[in-house]
């Protein structure tokens, strides 16, 4: 009989309950990274995995473990911090840069949708 399996059924209901939810929230953000269309619509659909998906399933690991070792199991609380500090200050410094790198392109207006590197330019007639 593995640890686990000494939980009661309303802690493995709720441990169920945030691991879907956990799992849902970094497959939308996964989703959204894949099939959003420009760049700055990307960024921010990751935040939503890494976020909440993520603090989720650490409090999901978090409620488990601790009533199995009979202690408050906070070493994932550390982690959960970590991520939720540095994920919107990466994605704030992506933003930042690719802001910059869009007005200095050109003259200073941000393109609505940046070009795919899969369509070819469109002709304008003079």
């Amino acid at each position: 009989m593995t640890p686990l399996e000494t939980l009661p059924p309303w802690l493995m209901l709720i441990v169920a309950v945030l691991l879907v939810l956990g799992s849902t929230l970094t497959l939308l953000g996964a989703f959204g990274l894949l099939h959003l269309k420009s760049f700055y619509d990307r960024i921010h659909a990751p935040t939503l995995g890494t976020s909440w998906g993520a603090a989720a399933i650490l409090l999901a690991s978090m409620l488990s473990w601790s009533w199995v070792q009979d202690r408050a199991v906070v070493h994932e609380l550390v982690i959960g911090i970590c991520v939720m500090a540095t994920t919107p200050v990466t994605l704030m410094f992506l933003g930042r840069a690719a802001l910059h790198r869009d007005r200095s392109l050109g003259d200073g207006r941000v393109p609505a949708t940046p070009p795919r590197p899969d369509s070819a330019p469109s002709e304008t007639a003079d």
